[in-house]
């Protein structure tokens, strides 16, 4: 079928297959495969920019969600394909498209630990304290990634070092109960708290037990 023919040709990078096939522009575009992806996610996650290109200059829908509700722009993210995202970005992806967890396109630039894909994304617009389901910011991501250097950037970016998750829980509580000592200490210097009259004297806890030998 001429729909299989434009999901290949974006997956290829085939942009003269595309043009050929354009006159099915009206009708299939837009549609989806087995996995609910369409030619500009399949685009998004092999890097063909110049199709990317094409196919947005050619007014495809931008911000379709897979199987999962992934958009484009976050494929594009999770496959470091600055190229993609850079393009996306500049015809007006949304940045604030939510995945089945909860996680926007920055999440996932903090979870592939790219400051470049963060940094672009927050050029763009994009919310540095927005939450997932889990009420996780980047910051908070970052955290339980254990990934110092990103929570050092968000940081320097103006993250909320005291926004709280689903549970109330300070980002510095949660890097506390993992025991992650070097992201506690970042985050002081940042002033970081613990909620103490949300969650009680867990985190508190918590914190006593990373820093005992000093106390």
């Amino acid at each position: 079928m001429a729909w299989v023919d434009l999901h290949s040709a974006a997956a290829r990078g085939d942009l003269d297959q595309l043009r050929r096939h354009w006159w099915l522009k009206k009708f299939l575009v837009n549609r989806r495969n087995a996995d609910k992806l369409t030619p500009l996610h399949l685009a998004c996650i092999n890097g063909h920019a110049d199709v990317v290109r094409f196919l947005v200059g050619q007014n495809c829908k931008l911000n379709p969600g897979d199987k999962y509700k992934r958009s484009p722009l976050m494929l594009a993210v999770q496959h470091q394909h600055r190229d993609c995202v850079a393009v996306l970005l500049e015809h007006g992806a949304n940045r604030a498209h939510r995945a089945a967890t909860g996680n926007t396109a920055l999440h996932f630039a903090v979870l592939m630990s790219d400051k470049s894909l963060v940094e672009l994304l927050l050029e763009h617009g994009a919310d540095i304290d927005v939450k997932n389901e889990l009420g996780y910011t980047p910051l908070t991501l970052a955290i339980t990634e254990r990934c110092k250097g990103m929570i050092e950037f968000l940081l320097q970016k103006g993250a909320d070092v005291n926004a709280t998750d689903n549970h109330k829980r300070t980002p510095m509580e949660v890097a506390a109960i993992l025991q992650d000592k070097d992201a506690v200490e970042v985050l002081l210097r940042n002033g970081g708290v613990i909620n103490k009259e949300e969650t009680g004297a867990f985190g508190v806890r918590a914190f006593e037990r990373l820093f005992r030998d000093e106390l």
